[in-house]
Order: C-alpha cells, then structure tokens, then sequence
C-alpha cells in the first residue's frame, strides 16, 4: 500500500506532481514508513514551509519584528512588555541579508558578520536546515557537498531529503509512533508556536 499519495497531498494542498517522488524517496531512506510517521511527517513539513511553498527563511524584519523575535538581542530591554527595538535592530531592519549575517554569526558552525556565513546557510528546506555546521553534517551524511551549494536544499530533492534526515537525527519516529505532536512540535520549532494548525492538519490528512 502506498503511504504518500496524490490524494494525501492533495488535502495539505501540495503540489504532488513536484513533490510527490521526492517526498516517498526521503522518507524510504530515513525510515518513515508507517501511516502515523508519514503523516505527522508531512504535517510538520506543510506547516514549516507554508504548504511546500516557503522554502528560505524570510528575514526581512522590521525593528519591531526583531525586537519580538530576538528580544535578547534586538530588545532595549529583553524582559520589558511591550518590547522597544534597540539601535542594532533599527540600523539591520528590512535588511535580510544583515539580519542573516548579524543574528547567526558565530553560531551553528558559521563564522563572524563579515564572513557572510549567516546568510548563506540561512534556513532552507521543508524543516529549515540553518547554520554551516548542519549544512557539513547533512552533506556527510548525504555524499553531497551542501556546503559549497546551499542553495540547493531549497530545491525539491534535498528540500525534502533535509527534513527526513533531521526528523531521523532527532529520533522523531518515536514522536510520531505516539501521536504526539506536541512533543514532535517542541523538537522542530523550540515551542508550541503554530500548534492549533498543525493539529488541525493533522486531523484532516488522519482521516484519508
């Protein structure tokens, strides 16, 4: 029985002549293969990446969107209600190459601002792989050199491939045996945000 079908996508409203071979590829070689693990799988991805359609990370953030994003790093005070952007957040808004260069500097493997490291391996794919150390961690994995071509993972191959070799790096499987989409939720997106759709999703695709 196939699990992925047209039918499937076609209730996350994906586009299954693009995605479909990719997405039953990715999930043969990473081992979700069961109805519950495809299903939370291509929920998380719908959600992640607007229905299969957002497949770089938008940075293009106003001072008050980097204030409430990051307020430890764009906030005057982090702690304050409502957050006032400070003078780094007014100086980078609607900059996105910037913000990608300022926010991951010297983080996940990337070097400092002037390296341009943040924007290149900003977040790409269905589940955004970000940072150069997980861009060399999935070409390793892959026999792929990402690294040297990073725009590539927002192509459909290792869009999709990106986010089943994730989902298996951090053991979400179990997550999705469960049903459990909050704690599959708190892996991918370090919270609950999202949380009302991606059951809503879940509950629509469940009954196909």
């Amino acid at each position: 029985m196939e699990l992925i079908t047209k039918e499937l996508l076609t209730k996350l409203n994906v586009d299954s002549e693009k995605w479909l071979e990719h997405l039953k590829n990715a999930c043969d070689r990473f081992e979700i293969n069961t109805k519950d693990r495809v299903n939370m799988f291509l929920v998380q991805c719908a959600h992640e990446s607007n229905h299969f359609k957002s497949l770089s990370e938008n940075l293009n953030y106003s001072a008050q969107g980097l204030a409430n994003t990051w307020p430890s790093r764009y906030a005057v005070d982090p702690k304050a209600n409502p957050k006032v952007p400070n003078a780094k957040a007014n100086s980078i808004a609607r900059k996105p190459v910037e913000i990608a260069n300022h926010c991951y500097a010297n983080r996940i493997g990337n070097g400092d601002e002037q390296s341009g490291d943040g924007n290149r391996y900003r977040g790409r794919g269905l589940i955004q792989l970000t940072g150069k150390a997980n861009y060399k961690a999935y070409s390793d994995e892959i026999g792929v050199d990402l690294v040297a071509n990073p725009d590539l993972v927002a192509e459909p191959l290792h869009a999709c491939l990106s986010a089943a070799w994730f989902w298996s790096k951090n053991k979400l499987n179990s997550k999705a045996d469960a049903k459990d989409i909050k704690g599959s939720t708190q892996i991918i997106n370090g919270g609950l945000l999202g949380l009302a759709e991606r059951e809503s999703l879940y509950k629509k695709i469940s009954l196909a």
